[in-house]
C-alpha cells in the first residue's frame, strides 16, 4: 500500500500537470529539474555555482528556452502562460510575495510546491528561510499560503545538534520520506496565488542561506527523471514541434525581433530592448 501511495503522489506532483496539448506553461525557478510540461523555463541561477539552492549537484537544465532572470521580476507579457508551475522556489526567494504576485500576473492559474512547515522543523536545509504553510480557505475564497520567515537555519539548535551528533539525519529523512504527502505543501491556484508573509527576513540570514550547502539528491533524481520520461513520451512527442514567438511571451519593451522563434538556450534581455543568450 505504501508503494501504492507513494507512486500516486509522484504522479499527483510531476506528471499530471492540468492543462491540454495547447497551453503554454511556463516552469518558474526549473534549475536542474524542469517539468516535463513547461514550454518556458525561468531561473535566476543558472551555473552550477548555485547547487546549493537547487540539489546541490549540476547547473540548470537547458532543455528548453530558458530566461535568466528574477521570479519577482519576470520579462513575460501579462497573461502570457495558460499555467505555471513553482516548484520548491519560494522557500529560498528573499521576496516570495513579489513572486507571488508576478505568478498572477504572467499567468492564468498554476500549481506551487513548498516544503511543509511541521516536517521542516524536524529535517530543513540550511538553504531555506521559510518556513511554510497552508491556511484553509474563508468567505472570501480559497486557501493561502503562509510563509514565515526563518530567523536560523534550524527550528531548535539543540535538537539539530543532538540529530547530527546521533548520526540519525538520513534515517528521519527516510521516515519523513515515506509520507512524501505530508511533507510538502500542494498549492492549486486559478487566477489568483494567495500568499502571505510573516516576520521580516534579516539580509545576514538571507545571505548566508545563500551560500549553505545544498541537498544531495543523485540517483534519485536521476530515476525520478527516466520514470517521468517514460511516462509523458506520448505527450511531449504530440508537442514536439510546437513553436512559441519571442513576441508572444516577452514584454513588447525588451524584443527587437518579436518573430523571432524561441530556441533551447538561455536568454539574457537587457532592460533597454534586445536580447542575447548563450
Amino acid at each position: 500500500m505504501a508503494s501504492l501511495e507513494a507512486l500516486r503522489v509522484f504522479h499527483q506532483r510531476r506528471i499530471a500537470v492540468p492543462v491540454d496539448d495547447d497551453a503554454l506553461v511556463l516552469d518558474v525557478g526549473s534549475g536542474d529539474k524542469p517539468s516535463w510540461r513547461a514550454d518556458v523555463l525561468l531561473d535566476r541561477y543558472t551555473g552550477a555555482e548555485h547547487a546549493a539552492q537547487r540539489s546541490g549537484h549540476a547547473s540548470a537544465r537547458v532543455s528548453r528556452p530558458l530566461f535568466d532572470a528574477d521570479a519577482a521580476d519576470m520579462p513575460f507579457r501579462d497573461g502570457a502562460f495558460d499555467y505555471a508551475i513553482c516548484s520548491n522556489l519560494l522557500e529560498h526567494v528573499r521576496d516570495p510575495a513579489a513572486v507571488a504576485a508576478e505568478l498572477t500576473r504572467v499567468a492564468r492559474a498554476g500549481y506551487i510546491e513548498v516544503p511543509e512547515a511541521a516536517s521542516a522543523k524536524i529535517v530543513d536545509f540550511p538553504s531555506h528561510v521559510w518556513w511554510c504553510r497552508m491556511e484553509d480557505g474563508d468567505d472570501d475564497g480559497g486557501a493561502t499560503l503562509v510563509m514565515t520567515a526563518k530567523d536560523a537555519p534550524w527550528f531548535d539548535a539543540e535538537i539539530h545538534r543532538y540529530i547530527e551528533r546521533a548520526g540519525v539525519r538520513d534515517a528521519l529523512d527516510a521516515v519523513l520520506n515515506s509520507r512524501f504527502e505530508h511533507r510538502v505543501v500542494q498549492y492549486h491556484w486559478t487566477g489568483e496565488v494567495r500568499l502571505r508573509t510573516e516576520g521580516v527576513l534579516d539580509a545576514d540570514f538571507f545571505e548566508q542561506a545563500m551560500r549553505a550547502p545544498g541537498h544531495q539528491r543523485g540517483w534519485e533524481a536521476t530515476a525520478v527523471q527516466a520514470v517521468t520520461a517514460g511516462l509523458t513520451w506520448r505527450t511531449r512527442h504530440r508537442r514536439r514541434d510546437r513553436r512559441i514567438l519571442l513576441g508572444d511571451v516577452v514584454k513588447a519593451e525588451l524584443v527587437t525581433d518579436p518573430a523571432e522563434v524561441l530556441e533551447r538556450r538561455i536568454y539574457r534581455l537587457g532592460q533597454t530592448g534586445g536580447q542575447n543568450g548563450s
